[in-house]
This record gives structure tokens, sequence and C-alpha cells, in this order.
């Protein structure tokens, strides 16, 4: 194992220090960058966005473009620290100046989680805020944030980062690390990595730091993640394909007595279905995803587009011919996603679903 790497946590490490070391946000970089040329920097944001997508990172650098030093940014966790007593605290700090800087900045993370009475108490503080205070209220879930708070801040939306993007800083971290990954092994970090910068990096911390040499291939990420083989994959698939209940079913169980997460199983199902219908009706678009699956898979794909029976596709991807190479059976499989966790038994969903496409289950 890379003694940096037990050290230190990558997420930790690759944090960037700079607006121009960020990636993937560049709508909100020229608003603040705008703000502070302009010098119409407003006393309080609402950085919104999914976990680990930068909010708090980028309330960091916002802080050190403006020139406050650590010693004057003060960062609150309101999942523990939600209470009115709390926001007093802030209410009686924010009359202190500063020690050395032209602002004082407080960072407050998991803002949602505040109680009724300190939203109240935090409010009379946006209200009337001293000239030298800044608030940044870094939130997953900006519908729980009171109105009368959401109109005295500013709000930027944090986009969730895209697999391509994320894929990108799997291979270019990696390689600062020492280590060069197979494609298809950083498509599937990226992809467990579910839109989070610090999720990403964490599977990939836990990939390489398991890994028996310094070249990673897909097969090797699989095991170490605990993603199913490709070729689980492929026997869903195509057993769906061929109407065949027994194969898919059997396939959900392998992996379930193999502890694979139904979700991870369900998104990598639907990823090699978008794959084999874009190959049937549309082969050249579907050839920039050959690099997302190894290239044992990408031949198994292209065998079972070449074999669905008695299907013609429509421009709509809709097969007719009885073939379940269609949108309706990415549809299905999109519904067992979103219903997959939700059950006591994960792989329920899914189960269904094979039934389903197959014609069975239907009551008499």
């Amino acid at each position: 194992m890379s003694g940096t790497t037990s050290q230190t946590a990558l997420y930790r490490k690759y944090r960037p220090q700079l607006f121009t070391e960020t990636i993937g946000q560049d709508h909100i970089i020229t608003a603040l960058e705008g703000a502070i040329e302009q010098k119409r920097v407003a006393h309080a944001y609402i950085f919104a966005g999914t976990r680990g997508t930068g909010k708090t990172t980028f309330a960091r650098i916002f802080a050190r473009a403006l020139k406050i030093s650590d010693n004057d940014v003060y960062e609150i966790d309101a999942a523990s620290n939600r209470g009115i007593d709390d926001i007093r605290e802030i209410r009686d700090g924010v009359n202190v100046h500063p020690f050395e800087s032209p602002y004082k900045m407080y960072i407050v993370d998991e803002v949602h989680m505040l109680t009724k009475e300190a939203w109240n108490a935090l409010l009379k503080t946006l209200e009337e805020p001293p000239a030298h205070v800044i608030f940044v209220l870094a939130t997953t879930e900006l519908e729980k944030i009171p109105d009368t708070i959401i109109s005295r801040c500013q709000v930027f939306a944090f986009k969730k980062p895209s697999r391509e993007l994320l894929k990108n800083l799997v291979i270019g971290v990696a390689k600062k690390e020492g280590y060069s990954l197979e494609s298809g092994a950083a498509e599937l970090i990226a992809l467990l990595g579910d839109g989070s910068f610090r999720d990403t990096l964490g599977t990939l911390q836990k990939v390489i730091g398991s890994a028996e040499g310094k070249k990673i291939a897909i097969a090797e990420a699989e095991r170490i993640t605990g993603a199913p083989r490709g070729s689980l994959i492929t026997q869903f698939i195509q057993g769906i394909i061929e109407t065949d209940t027994e194969k898919s079913l059997a396939a959900l169980t392998t992996a379930g007595e193999a502890g694979v997460s139904m979700k991870t199983f369900a998104t990598l199902s639907i990823e090699k279905f978008r794959i084999m219908l874009l190959l049937k009706i549309a082969p050249k678009a579907a050839a920039r995803f050959k690099d997302h699956v190894s290239e044992d898979d990408w031949g198994d794909l292209e065998k079972l587009v070449a074999g669905a029976s008695g299907a013609t596709a429509s421009a709509a991807g809709v097969a007719t011919g009885g073939s379940k190479l269609s949108s309706t059976t990415l549809l299905e499989l999109l519904k067992a996603y979103d219903m997959t966790g939700r059950t006591h038994i994960d792989q329920l969903p899914l189960e269904l679903a094979v039934i389903k496409l197959a014609g069975e289950g239907v009551a008499r």
C-alpha cells in the first residue's frame, strides 16, 4: 500500500485551494470572482447541492480570495450545533471585529438541520448584519430552508459532476499517486462515486490501497469495490432479452449472495442495456461508450444485440416482434432502480422487473 495514500485521504490531499484548481462549477466561479472584482460581495450566501460537490471547499476558497485569514473563518456543523443557543453564540460573535482580515466569515454546514428557534435567531442576524461579516450557508436540502432566510441570501446551485468529469479526475489523481487505470476501471470508480467528488476519491483510495500492482484492470476494481462482475450483469441482461427468467434471477441471486449492492447492480445493468439499445438503433452514437466497459464485455454486448431475435427497432428504440431489447425494458429497469433500497429485500424490485418483462406474475 502506498504510504501517501494510507496517511492522507485523497479528497483532502487533492482538495482545491484556488478557484483555478476547481472543476465543474464555472458558473459559480464567474459570479464570485465578479463580486470580488466589483467590490459587491453580499453579506450572505447559500451554497446548495448534493453531497460531495464542493460547497464547503468553495466557501474556503471564497474566504481565501477575500483575503480572510484562517483565524477569521468559523466553521459550524449545524447537524450537531443546531439549537438556538448555538446561533446566539454566532449572533454575539459577529459584533466582534475580525482579528486580521477585512471580513469574518461564518460557514454553516448542513444548515437545513437548524431548529425553528435557531432559524428565527439567525434571521435577526441576517436582517441587519455588521458590514464586516459574511455568511455562507451550505445545504444539501434547499427546500428545508425558510423562505425568509433564502430571500436574504444569494443562492448558488452546485451542479452534480458528470461521469466523464469524475472519470478524468480519477485518472489524473491515480497518475499522480503512481497508478494507471484501465479505462473501464476508471469508469466504474466514477460511477460508484455517484456524482460526488469526495465519494469518488474515497472509492479510488480504496482501490489503489488494495491493488496488487500499479496497473489496475476493471476486474481488479470490481473485486476491490464489491461491484458485480461484468459477466454477471451480462448474464442478467441476456436472460431478460431471451425471456429466460431463470438466468436473470440466478444472476441476481449470485450477486446478492456475494454482498453486491443492488443499487450498483441496477446502475450497471441500466448502463449496459443503454449501450445495447444504442448499438441497435444508433451504432455510431454507441461507439463513444466503448471504453465504459471491458473489451470482453463490449464483445458480449455486440453478440447479444446481433442475436436479439425477431426484432426490428424503430427510431425510438421500441422493438416489435416481442424483443426485449427496447426502451420499454429500459424504463422497467429504471423503475426498479428507483425502488431499490425501499424494501427489506434489496433485490426484490429487480426480480419483479424480470418477472414482469417475462410476462409472468400476471393476476388471473
